[in-house]
């Protein structure tokens, strides 16, 4: 069984010995960091920390113990029960909170859980204050607080409907052209809080929504990861129904993926594709995505004369960039939106809406939307290496080998070639292994890339 400790949070399995696993003590003594750490950063004299979790077996158990140990602190607890990530982090903001917590392990399976934490502004802690919150709970820094002086605990049942009304009043949302159009959509919210959150919004914006697997037990169906292999369901009943597509989401609602009417895959990495071609032929502005995401991207912004940037990998830093160039929209290619119009954090809410304006708007069916988007394929692989081999010095060769073509070195090395392609290799901060990932316009080009850049590692060793 697994522990992981990072700076975004603690994400473990459930049961086992404590320190191997995510149990109550080690659940605890993470909650007790975290709430050491505000006690000590925050300027506000009473503090409040929101929580919300998705809807696992164990989610119930985890997020009692971080309330409870957050009030024995002294700190104030706003419980939203089943919730999304996105809708935590935008009720931080609403409740002026100084800090969130989202109990999910997002695409893990279910006996996997995690706690999520967030500063005042909704957004995942940078790395720094993640470090300090890990030191905090090695050493068990923490004081509790005496009987007079405990937190107070309150629920609040109306977070996920104030994130949906948040939605329908951004401005580039077209309600009227959606209700015009009478979509049907399918929607697999693999048993988790999507199947609450997502239909709501569809009714509001005058869906037709089938539901698939949008019953909040936590019993996931099928591997909770939005990938093709695991969305056969989901394709054959999109067919069936006759629907215009199908919305799929992971358990806490921050990734989307879209199936076409045909019940061919849209593509997670078209998501955002797509999602910023709308919002760019809006308005003119930046956008944004990791090193590992598509290329596709800068193309549509190019094409819209606008100005693309790449931040290293991981949700904090694609936010980091998008505020330091102004970017509009931005995300990951994983099927994550960020629209800083609502907030700065992946939301496939914010993204369905986006999503149907841009079919209602343009009329266009999805799968010919898709279509007129440049095609390119993303090949996934990695290489184990000998203990005893230096990566930084791997990654040196590599870059000398490759002097000629364009390098990005914000985030391992990115090698973008004349022909559109490109090589990103990064290492594991666990174990010594490079992860490599190549684009091309086709998959055989992309995995034939990827194998290339592993021969020559290989070589070089």
């Amino acid at each position: 069984m697994t522990l992981i400790k990072s700076i975004s949070g603690i994400r473990g399995t459930i049961g086992g010995v404590s320190g191997d696993n995510l149990t109550p003590i080690d659940t605890v003594k993470f909650a007790a960091a975290y709430g050491a750490w505000l006690i000590k950063t925050s300027e506000a004299e009473e503090l409040t920390v929101v929580i919300g979790r998705d809807a696992r077996l164990s989610g119930s158990m985890i997020s009692n113990l971080i309330a409870n140990t957050l009030i024995g602190l002294g700190i104030d607890v706003i419980d939203l029960g089943l919730s999304t990530t996105p809708t935590v982090e935008i009720m931080v903001v609403e409740k002026q909170a100084q800090g969130g917590i989202i109990v999910t392990a997002s695409h893990n399976p279910k006996h996997w859980n995690a706690l999520k934490l967030l500063n005042f502004k909704g957004e995942f802690l940078n790395a720094k204050a993640g470090e300090e919150i890990i030191q905090i709970a090695e050493r068990e820094d923490f004081m509790f607080a005496p009987v007079n002086e405990l937190g107070n605990y309150k629920v609040y049942e109306n977070a996920i409907d104030d994130h949906i009304y948040s939605v329908l009043a951004l401005k580039h949302v077209s309600i009227n052209a959606i209700k015009k159009r009478k979509f049907k959509v399918v929607v697999d919210a693999v048993n988790s809080t999507g199947g609450i959150a997502i239909p709501k919004l569809l009714e509001k914006l005058g869906v037709e929504c089938v539901k698939l697997y949008c019953t909040p037990n936590g019993m996931f169906p099928h591997n909770p990861e939005p990938l093709k292999e695991h969305l056969t369901d989901i394709s054959e009943l999109v067919v069936k129904e006759q629907a215009d597509f199908g919305i799929v989401v992971d358990p806490d609602v921050d990734r989307l993926a879209l199936v076409c009417e045909d019940g061919s895959m849209f593509g997670e990495e078209y998501t955002l594709v797509a999602c910023a071609d709308y919002i760019l032929s809006k308005e003119k502005g930046n956008t944004v995505s990791n090193l590992s995401s598509s290329r596709a991207l800068k193309d549509i912004t190019q094409l819209h004369e606008a100005n693309y940037f790449a931040s290293a990998v991981g949700e904090v830093n694609v936010v980091e960039k998008m505020k330091a160039v102004n970017a509009i929209i931005g995300g990951e290619g994983n099927g994550g939106i960020i629209y800083p119009e609502s907030h700065y954090g992946r939301d496939a809410l914010v993204g369905i809406a986006l999503f149907l304006s841009l079919l209602a708007e343009t009329d266009k069916s999805c799968k010919a939307l898709r279509e007129s988007y440049p095609n390119y394929f993303i090949a996934k692989e990695k290489i184990e290496l000998p203990n005893h081999v230096n990566i930084d010095s791997i990654f040196e060769d590599i870059q000398k080998l490759y002097a000629n073509e364009s390098l990005d070195l914000i985030d391992g090395t990115k090698i973008n070639f004349e022909n559109k392609e490109w090589v990103h290799m990064r290492k594991s901060n666990t174990e010594p292994i490079i992860r490599i990932y190549a684009e091309s316009k086709s998959p055989k080009e992309a995995t034939d890339l990827a194998n290339k850049i592993i021969q020559t590692i290989t070589d070089l060793i």
